[in-house]
């Protein structure tokens, strides 16, 4: 929960940006040992709170700034070159923020900006385990008097512990008893992190992003009012950059992971010794170190450079929205995902290759890069964004419109 202390009001994004360097360099700087002893980041977490960050895309009208997704997702790759966990406990809240521009009441919206203003943190209620399948919701939101009940049990949950507003995502049956499916209306519930009956276990135990409270939220007939219940279905009836702004700061963790593992194998290259065969007094001289530096340097900038090329199309299509122009978002998106991916997996694996058999050392715990890598990596599957990136090249076919494109 948030503490009496007031947060910061960011000015623009070029304070943004240096507040998020400030930040990123903290995070780093004890990142191995929160991983090694999965010991989770509640100081670092409220100083996100307080640095003003978690309002970037609060609107001008409520007293934000409106910063452009391009910067948010700068934003998002500065916290992950310095710690990909605590990069990862924002990513909803900036989900849920769009969910109350676009579907909040006037109501909705001043109430919950100036919650986001004062520091406050959302956090997610969302993915649930089969063996329904995963676009269903068995969570439900039942009307009771002039609010809702809210019942059912969210995994995955992450930054839950630390949040002062955990969103569920709920099904809106018909009738109480009937079976949720896929074609179920869906809504937001915005729920107090101490409310009776809402339940977190810190019970993540991933091999990557350790410390980022990944749990589980159990809901035992929790109480909502009516004004804190955000439709969510109707977010994708019409054109909408919804998905691309969520998946454009998930990139954005992938590409500072790879930043991040590639600054590491040139650390480690420095300290470690030539091969024999070289000929050479220092390994950053052997050229075939050199020749992998220089491919690794290819992939990153080049997935650092599709990102902000994506950040632009977002910017673009919610400027001039249509059919197309968030297809165009979409896709570039999707191209920028996809090369994110690839680069933090190479990036991670060859950073040992750059430093030598000391670098696997398990004190230096170096393989959390790839360890976050291939967790975060795994939070939707890219191979079904090249195939919606292959339809739109060969036929101009648009991707589907859901959370994840």
């Amino acid at each position: 929960m948030t503490t009496g202390t007031a947060a910061t009001r960011i000015a623009d994004a070029d304070q943004a940006l240096a507040v998020a360097a400030e930040l990123s360099a903290a995070f780093a700087a004890d990142a191995g040992a929160r991983d090694a002893d999965r010991a989770l980041p509640h100081v670092q977490v409220q100083a996100l709170k307080e640095s003003g960050l978690l309002a970037l895309s609060v609107p001008v009208e409520h007293g934000g700034i409106a910063a452009p997704a391009a910067v948010i997702a700068e934003v998002f790759r500065l916290f992950a070159h310095g710690d990909p966990s605590l990069a990862q406990i924002p990513h909803s809240h900036y989900t849920f923020l769009e969910a109350v521009r676009l579907q909040g009441t006037g109501a909705q919206r001043a109430f919950f900006f100036e919650k986001v203003l004062e520091g406050a943190l959302f956090a997610n209620a969302q993915s649930e385990r089969g063996p329904h399948p995963i676009d269903v919701d068995t969570t439900t939101l039942i009307p009771d008097g002039e609010g809702y009940v809210l019942q059912g049990r969210k995994y995955y949950c992450t930054g839950a512990l630390f949040a002062d507003w955990v969103i569920v995502r709920a099904s809106l049956p018909e009738r109480p008893g009937d079976t949720p499916t896929s074609s179920t209306p869906k809504a937001l519930a915005f729920v107090p992190a101490d409310a009776e009956g809402l339940q977190v276990v810190d019970d993540w135990d991933g091999m990557g992003q350790r410390t980022t409270a990944s749990g589980t939220v159990t809901l035992d007939a929790v109480s909502v009012p009516a004004e804190r219940v955000v439709a969510f279905t109707p977010i994708f009836g019409a054109p909408t950059v919804y998905g691309a702004r969520a998946q454009l700061l998930h990139t954005a963790l992938d590409v500072g992971i790879a930043t991040a593992a590639l600054a590491e194998g040139v650390r480690q290259a420095g300290k470690a010794r030539p091969h024999f065969e070289a000929g050479v007094d220092a390994a950053a001289d052997d050229p075939t170190v050199v020749h992998l530096a220089g491919e690794l340097t290819v992939t990153v900038r080049g997935a650092q450079a599709l990102l902000a090329e994506a950040g632009r199309a977002v910017d673009a299509a919610a400027a001039d929205l249509d059919s197309d122009s968030a297809a165009a978002a979409s896709v570039a998106v999707a191209v920028a995902k996809v090369a994110a991916t690839r680069a933090s997996l190479e990036a991670s694996s060859a950073l040992f290759e750059l430093g030598g058999t000391r670098s696997a050392s398990g004190a230096a715990n170096l393989s959390r890069y790839w360890r976050d890598a291939r967790t975060h990596t795994l939070h939707d599957p890219t191979r079904w964004k090249v195939q919606h990136i292959g339809r739109y090249t060969l036929s101009g076919t648009n991707p589907p419109r859901h959370g994840q494109l």
